[in-house]
C-alpha cells in the first residue's frame, strides 16, 4: 500500500489526498516526528523535511506537484487533467499561483492568529493586508473560472483540487468568498464531494490543539519554516520585525541544506 507522509493542515498534502480519494487509491497516512520537534530520520525520506512525501513500494516522491504528476501517470483513470495542452497548462498555472502566492497569505494568517507571532497594531495591519490580498485573488480566480462549472472545465479535476485547500484556508481564517459570488458558488459545488469531505475530516483531531501553539512557540521547542514565498509575504506585508524576532529567538527556520 502507498504511504503518505503528511500533516492534515497542509494544503499541499490536502490536494494529494483529494487526488488519491478521487481515483480510489488506498493509502496509509502518517505524520512525521519532525513536526513534533523530536529528533527524526525523516530527512532520509525527504531531504527538504517537508510534507507531503509519497512512498510507492520503496520509491520516494516529494513535492506535491511532482506527486500529483506521478499519480496521474501511474493511475490515469479517472483523469484529473483536462485533455488539451492549453487547458492542462491553464490548470497547472492555477496550481502554481496557489502554491506560491495564495498559500503564503493563509500561512501568514496562521502565524498571526494561531501562533500569535505578534499582536496589537502590527497584527491588525498584517491581517488587513491579508484581507486585501485575499480579495484580490478572489477577483483573479473569478476571471479564471469564467463561465465554467469547475476550474478544470466541465468536470471536477486538477484545477479544482489544487485550488480548494487554499479557499478552504481563507474560510478557516474568516475570509470566505461571498456565497453568491462565482467562487462562493463553486465552493458550494465542490465541498460535498466525498474526496473533500474525507480530507477535511482528517483535520478535526488536530484543530483541538490550536490553543497550545503559542506556548509551543514560546518554549522554543518548535520552529516554523519561512521558505521563499512565505518569507516574501511577511516582508512585503510589513512584518520584517516578526522575522527578525523569530531569527533571534530561533523559532523560525529556512529551507534545509542538503548534504
Amino acid at each position: 500500500m502507498l504511504k503518505l507522509w503528511e500533516h492534515p493542515f497542509s494544503p499541499y498534502v490536502q490536494k494529494v489526498k483529494i487526488a488519491l480519494y478521487e481515483k480510489n487509491i488506498p493509502f496509509e497516512a502518517q505524520v512525521p516526528e519532525a513536526f513534533s520537534g523530536a529528533p527524526t530520520s525523516y530527512a532520509e525520506t525527504n531531504p527538504r523535511i517537508e510534507v507531503p512525501t509519497l512512498v510507492d513500494d520503496g520509491f520516494k516522491i516529494f513535492d506535491s506537484t511532482v506527486i500529483l504528476e506521478y499519480i496521474e501517470d501511474k493511475w490515469p483513470e479517472p483523469p484529473m487533467l483536462p485533455k488539451g495542452p492549453r487547458e492542462r497548462a491553464r490548470v497547472r498555472m492555477l496550481e502554481d499561483v496557489c502554491d506560491t502566492y495564495y498559500e503564503a497569505i493563509n500561512w501568514g494568517l496562521m502565524e498571526i492568529l494561531a501562533w500569535k507571532r505578534t499582536g496589537g497594531e502590527l497584527a491588525d495591519r498584517l491581517v488587513a493586508r491579508a484581507k486585501e490580498q485575499t480579495d484580490g485573488i478572489y477577483s483573479w480566480l473569478e476571471r479564471e473560472l469564467g463561465g465554467r462549472e469547475y476550474f478544470n472545465g466541465a468536470t471536477f479535476g486538477h484545477g479544482d483540487l489544487s485550488l480548494y485547500p487554499y479557499v478552504r484556508g481563507s474560510v478557516v481564517w474568516g475570509m470566505p468568498p461571498a456565497p453568491e459570488s462565482p467562487i462562493g458558488k463553486w465552493l458550494a459545488r465542490v465541498e460535498p464531494r466525498e474526496s473533500i469531505r474525507k480530507t477535511i475530516a482528517a483535520t478535526s483531531d488536530f484543530t483541538g490543539g490550536m490553543d497550545v501553539l503559542p506556548q509551543m512557540l514560546a518554549s522554543g521547542g518548535f520552529t516554523r519554516q519561512y521558505r521563499d514565498h512565505r518569507l516574501e509575504w511577511m516582508l512585503r506585508s510589513g512584518g520584517v520585525e516578526v522575522v527578525l524576532e523569530g531569527i533571534a529567538k530561533k523559532t523560525i527556520r529556512f529551507s534545509e541544506e542538503i548534504n
